[in-house]
């Protein structure tokens, strides 16, 4: 039954009350039948109203689920007339005894639904505005109303169910580092600016005019420095900032787990790290098998296209050996890259539309894409029953043939007449790996939320080159540890070189990063000299580090964990801005307190800042 029409009474005609001595005996979410007969003390919001005459119906609402609260005009005629005026999302206190329902109005979908709360006593400590929204509707709200409400988007079930599963993980994680040893420290938010990667958020300085400090993009090096200060075992759930583009999983300020050893092994992390998801999947309910499964970066990338992949799409299979030249000739394909083949598990045959609905998947990409296995099957029979052979295709999968083109003359500009490169047709195939899955995802049952797949990537390279700058590039980040073997091999073939890196990846998403670390002086040193840095920019930037490391520095290493992006997997959300209370936009903004703003020109004054007109 739909909520009866407001009286018009003037909401400053109803005698709010102070909270005076109402003392919450339990959450009305939490009343069981075992409870029938006992006297409760609720708190909390008016979800909404049922009029029926003499009886009067309220939905209750605090953080643990929602009762049914009888008012009978027959018990109190009074209490009665002032609960007709209730609305949803006043604030009220009840007083009652809990009664069991008769079965015919027992209600299967609320965990209270067996029973009701008879009221004796009503408070309403205040009244409330209509909501922009309705916190129980089934009709989606935009995201922008509802980051610009917050504080009422905060009251859905959704959210309430979030934090919580957030709390449980966080609490689990605590719980199991220091069963482990592990000592929690808070680390600064005010550094200094080491940029590498992300761009620094900075913060002026009053009393330092025309100097910064910067929020930290991790706690890299204070976490190094707790290594060397005898620290052993650290942790720490911290916040971080880092300023760059946004997308689902990315957010301008968020959290990350932070851990840090002396004397380990890759092994020794992660079988450390290992545990720790163990239990923090277990506080959502979600049973993990150990050890996980492991793979380099370089069959990662022929095998997926991706450093973070998917495990629950098959992988790719280079099918170029099933192809005669003439045949790649005929297909106007490279002979001298792979010739990939992307297998969708029971998608069936497609028709023409969806066909051409996979056009769109290859803009941009300087890559060929033949999605018509059958054709392929009609005009190269041998081929196609290797194909059939190599990627161990059922008769209802999706087969698809990624290649690079022939190379054609009149490329329009310089970038377009580059040859594309193996790694770049990988990548490229990976992308349409994922694009295909995830187009047929919902429609044939692929990709389940809670299918959790996790893999070890290690062995990644050292450095990356970079074009623009013409020098190397850290790939992971400049305080990680080369290879042993490739310690002779820094100067003579940088490329080549392999770092103790590693990442631990869920489901296609980068869950944490981590490494082991350079614990001597020389050798971060000669890393620093490999990135472009002259001693003295070294010296500069991060001349305190160099000089803890010449106080008997013990090899150590770790990993960071992205607590958002494991929270968001567990609550099977597909943005982090489900699982953090208080996010930004896509455009780093927060639409309730409307931030970031200007500031007055006093402040700029004060902290010697003068804006550009």
């Amino acid at each position: 039954m739909s909520e009866s029409p407001v009286l018009p009474t003037p909401l400053h005609a109803i005698d709010l009350e102070p909270l005076g001595d109402w003392q919450r005996t339990g959450y009305a979410g939490d009343l069981r039948l075992a409870q029938a007969g006992q006297k409760v003390t609720l708190l909390g919001w008016v979800q909404r109203r049922r009029d029926l005459g003499s009886l009067l119906f309220i939905d209750l609402r605090d953080r643990a689920g929602v009762c049914q609260v009888v008012f009978n005009r027959e018990n109190d005629e009074q209490m009665h007339e002032r609960a007709l005026h209730l609305r949803s999302e006043y604030v009220i206190g009840v007083e009652g005894e809990v009664v069991k329902r008769a079965p015919d109005t027992v209600n299967p979908n609320l965990a209270s639904g067996e029973v009701e709360v008879i009221a004796r006593r009503l408070a309403v400590f205040n009244d409330a505005r209509t909501p922009p929204f309705l916190l129980d509707s089934e009709v989606p709200i935009a995201e922008e109303t509802r980051l610009k409400y917050r504080y009422i988007d905060l009251r859905r079930e959704a959210m309430q169910r979030n934090l919580r599963l957030r709390h449980n993980v966080a609490a689990a994680i605590r719980r199991y580092f220091d069963k482990h040893g592990f000592l929690e420290v808070e680390t600064p938010f005010m550094t200094r600016s080491t940029p590498e990667g992300a761009r620094d958020y900075l913060v002026p300085s009053r009393v330092q005019p025309g100097s910064f400090y910067a929020l930290p993009q991790s706690p890299q090096l204070f976490k190094q420095i707790l290594m060397i200060g005898g620290c052993d075992r650290y942790f720490q759930i911290v916040r971080c900032f880092r300023d760059e583009d946004l997308r689902a999983d990315r957010q301008p300020e968020f959290t990350q787990i932070d851990v840090e050893m002396t004397f380990p092994t890759m092994e020794t992390i992660f079988q450390l790290i290992e545990g720790m998801l163990v239990e923090a999947f277990a506080a959502a309910g979600f049973p993990l098998q150990t050890p996980f499964p492991r793979m380099s970066w370089e069959e990662a990338m022929a095998r997926y296209g991706s450093d973070k992949p998917d495990l629950r799409l098959p992988a790719m299979v280079d099918v170029r050996e099933a192809f005669s030249a003439a045949d790649l000739e005929q297909l106007r394909l490279r002979s001298d890259l792979p010739l990939l083949a992307i297998r969708i598990p029971q998608v069936g045959a497609l028709s023409r539309r969806e066909r051409d609905e996979l056009r769109p998947l290859l803009e941009g990409r300087p890559v060929k894409l033949f999605e018509d296995f059958a054709r392929i099957q009609k005009n190269f029979p041998e081929a196609g029953a290797k194909i059939t052979a190599l990627t161990s295709c059922g008769p209802e999968d999706l087969i698809a043939l990624v290649g690079a083109p022939l190379e054609e003359s009149g490329a329009e500009n310089a970038e377009q007449a580059k040859p594309l490169t193996r790694l770049q047709l990988l990548s490229h195939g990976g992308a349409l790996r994922l694009a295909l899955g995830q187009k047929f995802a919902e429609r044939h049952k692929l990709l389940d939320p809670q299918d959790f797949r996790f893999l070890w990537v290690t062995s990644f390279p050292m450095f990356e080159w970079d074009e623009e700058e013409r020098r190397w590039a850290a790939a992971h980040h400049p305080f990680t540890s080369p290879l042993d073997e490739d310690l002779q091999r820094l100067e003579s073939d940088p490329g080549a070189v392999k770092a103790k890196a590693y990442d631990v990846v869920l489901n296609g998403t980068e869950l944490g990063s981590g490494s082991i670390r350079i614990h001597q002086r020389e050798v971060q040193a000669k890393i620093f000299q490999m990135l472009g840095m002259s001693e003295e920019e070294a010296t500069q930037r991060f001349g305190f580090f160099l000089e803890a490391l010449q106080y008997g520095t013990p090899p150590h290493g770790g990993i960071a964990l992205g607590l958002d992006r494991m929270v968001m997997i567990l609550a099977g959300q597909t943005t982090i801005r489900e699982v953090i209370p208080f996010p930004k936009t896509s455009r780093a903004v927060d639409l309730m307190v409307d931030a970031p703003t200007p500031v007055s020109p006093r402040q700029l004054r004060d902290l010697g800042i003068r804006l550009k007109e």
